[in-house]
């Protein structure tokens, strides 16, 4: 009898009733702007940023409205201008690209790697060739590269990092967390990251002028001093002069659905590890399948799965789409002509210059991508996995 998965690919984990409690607590207070405190009161944001810095280990931390919004805001704090260069991953997501456009900036893509990293060799001969000053650093899919030679390579040629980390929050390379290497680092809580508060983000970074310029920019008027893991005023006393408000705060509601969700974030990155390397161990050795092998180096938050059908024609890897989809697998392909859903790549993205990345071409023209949430169990894995695995090996083997 042919297995189905009943599962949902889309729900995710009820919030914690602390974070409940938090937020009825908020609404019925009235006050959730970030700023609106009565006198004594410490606003729910400004204890979300304290918790959030420390749990990384940043000197400073900024609560915003998304993820693209603290991309956006990083580069304009970095002094990116109409018509530079911005470098950054051909493969991401679009909102990457995305923050580069809306700052008049020109996205350069560097080629991805098999291991769906950003390919090291390719990004270092764009850093001598191009005037190139920043480098915006997806961590796509929970995929973190060499960062000690990344950083190698850019701090060599005076170039700034800024760490998209909507994908690794709590994440590591060599033990150190992923949005730590970086001039500054992004992350995002909308609903499908590793804390969901529908939408929203963090904005880090150890240097106080950037994160003064970044508060401003978020739309803190004068009131910066009710931030606690700031700078010093004194920080904040000629840059509140020429940065432009660029409204982008978080709100105390979502700030309150978030702080039990970042206490219970390593358990919840144990159990999503689980679920990732039982779908892994189950698809290994698939006839045509090529499973993304982790550096030991890497500490990973197995929030979604890649492998890829490197030989499978368009046809082929369209059969296996269909084949999972009708037992109850959702897989996602960035192959496609067409852009779907949050597939686009980067020759979707039309209002950068037209590049020719043959590398990554061939590797998301086989590239399978699927979420793992945590509404499922361990059983749930291995069944999705032994459904991929029967209908991978059977359109490989009848080809």
């Amino acid at each position: 009898m042919t297995q189905v998965f009943k599962g949902s690919f889309t729900q995710q984990e009820p919030i914690p009733e602390a974070g409940i409690e938090a937020a009825l607590a908020v609404l019925r207070g009235g006050r959730l702007h970030r700023y609106n405190t009565a006198p004594g009161e410490i606003a729910e944001t400004a204890l979300l940023e304290e918790e959030f810095a420390a749990y990384t280990g940043a000197t400073f931390a900024l609560a915003v409205a998304s993820g693209g919004y603290a991309i956006g805001c990083a580069l304009r704090a970095l002094g990116v201008a109409p018509g530079d260069k911005v470098l950054t991953n051909g493969f991401t997501l679009a909102p990457v690209p995305g923050a580069i456009a809306a700052v008049g900036a020109e996205p350069v893509f560097v080629e991805v790697t098999e291991d769906l990293t950003i390919d090291l060799d390719h990004l270092a001969r764009l850093v001598a060739d191009s005037d190139a000053k920043v480098l915006l650093l997806s961590h796509m899919r929970g995929h973190i590269c060499d960062m000690d030679l990344l950083m190698q390579i850019c701090d060599g040629a005076g170039v700034k990092v800024v760490e998209d980390c909507a994908h690794t929050m709590g994440g590591a390379w060599n033990g150190v967390p992923s949005g730590r290497h970086g001039a500054m680092a992004a992350y995002s809580t909308q609903t499908y990251k590793h804390m969901n508060s529908g939408e929203g983000g963090f904005l880090t970074s150890d240097d106080p002028e950037l994160m003064a310029r970044a508060i401003i920019l978020s739309g803190s008027y004068m009131l910066y001093a009710r931030h606690r893991a700031a700078p010093p005023p004194e920080a904040f006393e000629q840059v509140k002069w020429v940065t432009p408000n660029v409204s982008g705060r978080m709100d105390n509601l979502r700030a309150a659905i978030l702080r039990p969700q970042l206490a219970d974030l390593p358990r919840q990155i144990e159990r999503w590890n689980l679920l990732y390397r039982t779908v892994e161990e189950g698809l290994r050795n698939t006839p045509g399948l090529k499973v993304i092998e982790r550096p030991a180096e890497e500490s990973i938050v197995g929030s979604s799965i890649q492998v890829l059908l490197p030989e499978f024609s368009p046809e082929q890897i369209g059969e296996v789409l269909k084949a999972c989809g009708a037992r109850g697998v959702e897989l996602k392909w960035f192959g496609g002509a067409e852009p779907v859903a949050f597939t686009s790549r980067y020759d979707s993205w039309r209002y950068a210059s037209p590049q020719s990345l043959p590398n990554t071409d061939r590797i998301l023209a086989g590239l399978l991508d699927m979420r793992l949430p945590l509404t499922f169990s361990v059983e749930d894995a291995g069944l999705i996995a032994r459904i991929i695995r029967e209908e991978v090996s059977r359109i490989a083997l009848a080809s």
